[in-house]
């Protein structure tokens, strides 16, 4: 080979290899950390979450929806333990490259960090809860999409009382701050109709023991009862309850993860969930068509209301993130998410200085007795 040619052959792989290089560093990532179960009780609600996410994010990262930057999620499985969820933020927070905290799942995880996130200017963005000391009064970093626990509750009751003609109705709560959190909404709804509980019981998070529960209520013969916590110990409940011909309505909100709940169920039975999310499967919304199309692009044949919230959590970041192209900072981000306002779509999602919750929709989902 000639030595002017082979000059230039070098030349040539040099600029190519530093062309390559540049290309492969000129996409900023942007790391959003995430907490939450996929393992124990609640894994199904984190996985599932996950999922949703990850799926749109592909999309946003492979079509560069966000030109020059890359999401990615920094995972960490805290199995629905607050202490771990503790730790796991600790440690999120300690790394600078993270630019905000997301898709957390569950009141008493969300409540143990609670004090930090109030001293952090990071973002804490669209947790799978509804409990009320997220949303009022409204932190300059902590935005929800779903509707709050307090609204499931009186739709809720308003079912049992206005179209069951139920008064007779008992609490089974969870032991922690989801359970008070629910239940201090069930209390107020209640109230609205000059009621309060025939009787309230409590059981161990992260166990399946309502076994005493069961006996208090069905000594109460209470026509109703609501329940707070996760979807196995609620199955239980619900299965015993029928071997012992004990069959009062079922309600619960929408944390316990219907599709894995109606699994569990093998006797015949009245339950009342609350979603704050439509049946992907089914609703016709531009969300949902979305959902499904790039579900099955992912390889979900069937897919749930916590998959299609993770997808919505994950178009939301990114809607607001392309509002901050030009200048990518959690000041930026949280300047504009006070701005959002979607109400194109059939499920509206809007922001403002004094709401930071962007949904307020609640569904109906119906087990009926087989």
């Amino acid at each position: 080979m000639h030595k002017p040619l082979l000059y230039f052959s070098i030349l040539f792989a040099l600029i190519f290899m530093c062309g390559v290089a540049v290309a492969k560093k000129s996409h900023k990532e942007l790391v959003l950390a995430v907490s939450n179960a996929t393992s124990g009780p609640a894994s199904q609600l984190g996985t599932r979450l996950n999922q949703g996410s990850l799926v749109y994010f592909n999309k946003v990262n492979k079509q560069q929806l966000l030109p020059g930057y890359e999401v990615k999620l920094h995972r960490l499985d805290d199995s629905y333990e607050p202490f771990n969820t503790l730790q796991n933020t600790q440690q999120f927070v300690a790394n600078k490259d993270v630019f905000a905290l997301f898709n957390y799942v569950g009141t008493p995880t969300t409540h143990a960090i609670f004090p930090m996130l109030k001293r952090l200017k990071l973002p804490f963005l669209t947790p799978f809860t509804g409990a009320e000391f997220l949303r009022f009064p409204p932190s300059s970093n902590i935005f929800n999409l779903r509707a709050s626990y307090f609204q499931e509750a009186k739709v809720q009751i308003e079912y049992l009382v206005q179209e069951k003609k139920i008064s007779k109705i008992g609490l089974l709560i969870q032991a922690d701050q989801f359970g008070y959190s629910v239940e201090q909404g069930y209390l107020d709804a209640l109230n609205s109709y000059g009621l309060t509980p025939v009787v309230t019981t409590r059981y161990r998070r992260n166990t399946l023991d309502i076994e005493t529960a069961l006996q208090i209520l069905l000594e109460q013969q209470v026509e109703a009862i609501a329940f707070v916590g996760t979807y196995q110990p609620f199955a239980t409940l619900i299965n015993k309850a029928n071997k012992k011909g004990f069959r009062p309505f079922f309600t619960t909100v929408s944390f316990i993860s219907s599709k894995d709940l109606f699994n569990r169920i093998k006797e015949p039975a009245n339950v009342l969930v609350t979603e704050v999310f439509p049946d992907p499967m089914v609703c016709d919304f531009v969300y949902c068509q979305e959902f499904r199309k790039d579900m099955l692009a992912a390889g979900f044949s069937s897919t749930d209301r916590v998959q299609l919230e993770g997808y919505l959590n994950a178009y939301l970041f990114a809607k607001v993130a392309a509002k901050c192209i030009d200048n990518m900072t959690t000041d930026c981000y949280l300047k504009k998410i006070k701005k959002f306002n979607n109400n194109e779509n059939d499920f509206p999602i809007a922001f403002s200085d004094k709401d930071h919750q962007g949904s307020n929709s609640v569904y109906l989902n119906f087990y009926q007795a087989r």
